[in-house]
């Protein structure tokens, strides 16, 4: 038996395009009200669409009940030179990873401002190892991230414990880069200067 296969695919992807659009119909087209919308809702006297939130409650994950730890702040208003947790190799490893993702875009990885969309064209940021930033708590690093500073935007998608393992990582990077190689255990100071040499390093 002949088919006519070209009007058969074609009355198929019509038939289905009309079922999208009838979804998307009613989906875009339904009943709602904007945030800033009057509302004639009986039940709210004052016809406001938007509802303060109930006296007394909090809303699930905005229980700042530990101020040092989502602000940064000692009890006197200060930048906290203190931790809210302990520092430990796992945390300044996430810092590590943290801060190469959201901060050595324009920090650079060693935090001499001088990362790769610098070099591309955007303002220099200061440098971490700059005499006002080394003397900086850590508190200061984590409020700045939490809220931006000058040409800084805030970085919400960083969450406040990783505020935190980033300014303890900047910490390092500080004295990483101002440290007296005679305060390297001697270990270490002979891994570094073996992984310098030139057969070490891979072609």
């Amino acid at each position: 038996m002949f088919t006519n296969r070209p009007f058969l695919s074609a009355a198929c992807a019509l038939t289905l395009l009309a079922a999208l659009c009838g979804c998307d119909q009613k989906m875009r087209y339904q009943p709602r009200y904007q945030p800033s919308d009057q509302s004639d809702f009986a039940a709210f006297e004052d016809h406001r669409t938007g509802r303060p939130t109930i006296e007394g409650t909090v809303a699930r994950g905005q229980l700042y009940a530990d101020t040092l730890l989502h602000t940064g702040k000692a009890p006197d208003g200060s930048d906290s030179s203190e931790y809210p947790f302990s520092i430990t190799r796992e945390v300044l490893e996430r810092g590590q990873q943290r801060f190469n993702i959201s901060c050595s875009p324009c920090h650079g990885r060693t935090g001499d401002g001088n990362g790769m969309i610098v070099q591309r064209g955007m303002v220099q940021p200061p440098s971490y190892h700059d005499d006002r930033l080394t003397t900086a708590p850590p508190g200061y690093i984590v409020n700045v991230i939490g809220n931006g500073f000058g040409r800084m935007f805030k970085q919400p998608q960083v969450t406040v414990r990783d505020r935190w393992a980033i300014a303890a990582y900047i910490k390092a990077l500080q004295i990483s880069q101002n440290a007296d190689p005679a305060e390297v255990p001697p270990e270490v100071r002979d891994q570094a200067t073996a992984a310098t040499r030139p057969e070490a390093v891979k072609p």
